[in-house]
């Protein structure tokens, strides 16, 4: 008979078994545990109390069951599952798995808070020899991802090695608030207390995270979210290229043409006219918004920097070689 000293790891133990099956005999129970059938009714009565949904049944065919309950309770891993689990969420938020890129990060954070120092290389090695295919953006490294989101989440000061747009390295130590997925690239927004304002980062751009166990008061965002301040941050940028577009259609069907946040200045031009403003560092990413312009069949008159001018009549002589 085990003793009440027993009690804790013996909970433990019937709750892994719980979720590694789905459903057992209060015999099978009794015997893997080495208690009695009584004992095990009491600790199921026990983890009911604890808001795990045991239910069970009686007669010849009865047994125990965890059923789904209204919230998510705590999941027992073995080594394995624990390793398998964050190499998939790792895939996931680097993959940019639509849809789920914030929610798999943001699990990852949780998970290798607690992940055992002895699976943490396992973890690493198998995540570094993962590939995953993206056309749509630099890799990034996920295990980079689930600290700075554990920094957000923590309200923790984050300091970092940062390469700017002009290449040149610097040294940052900011407030961090949100990552955020737009276009494929990862971004950290923060605010950074050297230079007295919000900031966005690259997070590809970003090396040497280190988290400085000091925290922070939150401060308010001035924009209604941290997606909408990216999008008003793009748009008032002035890189190296840029393009404007006097486009003879609506705004609204202009922005209908484009998935996702437009990163540039997209305004009304009278009823049934609008201008589009995009400037980026990479004239092949504007090319994609002056020809999906174009796709649309409305008159449209267009100004842009030499290069990408000169980008525009290059790939124009292609495509009517091609006609």
């Amino acid at each position: 008979m085990s003793s009440r000293k027993d009690l804790p790891g013996r909970l433990l133990r019937l709750l892994a078994l719980l979720q590694s099956r789905r459903e057992w005999s209060g015999a099978e129970l009794a015997e893997r545990l080495g208690v009695t059938d009584r004992t095990v009714r009491r600790d199921v009565e026990r983890l009911r109390s604890l808001d795990y949904p045991v239910t069970g049944t009686t007669g010849l065919a009865g047994g125990y069951r965890l059923a789904s309950g209204k919230n998510v309770p705590p999941l027992l891993l073995d080594d394995d599952e624990a390793v398998a689990v964050a190499i998939g969420l790792a895939g996931a938020a680097a993959g940019g798995v639509a849809g789920i890129e914030a929610s798999s990060m943001s699990a990852l954070a949780k998970l290798e808070q607690v992940l055992p120092a002895r699976l943490r290389p396992q973890v690493a090695a198998v995540s570094a020899t993962e590939v995953v295919v993206r056309e749509d953006g630099p890799q990034v490294d996920p295990g980079l991802l689930a600290v700075l989101a554990a920094c957000c989440r923590d309200l923790e000061i984050v300091a970092f090695g940062y390469s700017t747009r002009r290449r040149e390295p610097s040294l940052r130590r900011v407030e961090p608030h949100r990552l955020v997925t737009l276009h494929g690239r990862w971004y950290l927004l923060a605010y950074d207390p050297d230079r007295s304002d919000w900031r966005t980062f690259r997070v590809d751009r970003i090396s040497d995270v280190a988290p400085t166990r000091h925290h922070f008061e939150p401060r308010e965002l001035p924009a209604a979210d941290a997606a909408s301040y990216l999008a008003s941050s793009f748009a008032s940028a002035n890189y190296r290229h840029w393009v404007r577009l006097e486009v003879q259609l609506p705004a609204a069907a202009v922005r209908a043409a484009f998935f996702g946040l437009i990163p540039g200045q997209l305004e009304p031009n009278g009823d049934d006219a609008c201008v589009l403003r995009v400037t980026a560092d990479s004239p092949s990413l504007l090319i994609q918004y002056v020809a999906g312009v174009v796709s649309l069949g409305a008159e449209y008159r267009l100004e842009a920097s030499e290069e990408l001018t000169a980008l525009i009549g290059e790939v124009g002589r292609r495509l009517l070689g091609v006609l």
